[in-house]
């Protein structure tokens, strides 16, 4: 927190239980009451926070990253920079040296290993990055291309975009995978949002394992808290997890979320509840289990 920015992120375990939901209306509500706000849309594969901010786009670029390209009149088929690629994006077959950009993961290693300064490296597009202002907030998010395997370098282009606001909001893709963790790995505190059912329970242990490992504060918020079980509470007083907010099951909800509409606009009644929810997650130290 040294460079006065607090980072929050809004996560969970599984897509569907209202992340997109907390984190929109959670930027609302702190540049409702004044606060410097950014939105980070990291969730690249499928971005929906537009929908509910409507940002004007005021910038747009191509995101993509560095994959080799051999010069086949220097290669002598060593084999080396296949032998250092740990993910066989570059392999000597036969006579030929064969580049699977997919797999690509720009480490730029097998240029360094070439004896003979056969590997340069060339620009490949991977997606797009659009930043700009919806109202006071500000606005950045990322388009991974279709047929893309990895979203982390767009994921990263969005992060290195954030404008410099007292607040940023980062909107991560669901799951516990590398995309999320790339998401998450240098805020402040994690929020999981999960909902009361067997599924939405298995994926919450999944994610406090993660933000565990990862030594980040956390806390819970459980959406459509008055349907399914009690289990998801029962774990979090066992785990000593504390549970920031619920959200009911309430029809208004989804129907403003259908219309693509913020809750906290259409609804003032929820204002209260995402003011204590903004509070909680931006104070200086949070309750949780390391």
């Amino acid at each position: 927190m040294g460079t006065g920015i607090l980072k929050i992120a809004i996560a969970s375990g599984k897509g569907g239980t209202g992340k997109t939901t907390v984190a929109t209306n959670l930027a609302y509500m702190a540049s409702r009451n004044g606060r410097s706000t950014a939105y980070l849309d990291c969730d690249v594969e499928e971005p929906n926070g537009h929908i509910f901010l409507k940002p004007e786009i005021t910038h747009r670029e191509p995101v993509g990253m560095l994959i080799p390209r051999v010069d086949e009149e220097k290669c002598t088929l060593c084999g080396k920079c296949g032998e250092i690629c740990q993910y066989s994006a570059i392999v000597c077959v036969g006579q030929k040296v064969l580049v699977y950009p997919e797999l690509c993961h720009a480490c730029g290693g097998c240029r360094l290993v070439c004896p003979e300064d056969a590997v340069t490296e060339v620009p490949r597009e991977m997606g797009m990055l659009e930043a700009g202002r919806a109202g006071p907030i500000r606005f950045v998010h990322g388009l991974l291309n279709v047929g893309e395997a990895m979203s982390p370098p767009v994921i990263k282009a969005v992060k290195a975009a954030a404008p410099k606001t007292d607040l940023v909001i980062t909107d991560v893709p669901p799951g516990t995978s590398c995309p999320v963790i790339e998401s998450i790995r240098d805020c402040e505190f994690v929020l999981l949002v999960t909902e009361p059912t067997p599924f939405g329970l298995n994926d919450l242990k999944l994610a406090v394992e993660m933000v565990r490992v990862l030594k980040l504060p956390f806390g819970v918020l459980i959406n459509r808290a008055d349907v399914g079980d009690r289990a998801v509470h029962a774990y979090c007083s066992k785990e000593r997890i504390k549970v920031l907010a619920e959200i009911p099951d309430d029809r208004r909800i989804a129907e403003a979320y259908s219309r693509g509409e913020m809750v906290c606009e259409v609804l003032p009644d929820y204002q209260s509840l995402f003011a204590q929810l903004l509070k909680d997650v931006t104070e200086e130290t949070w309750v949780t289990v390391g």
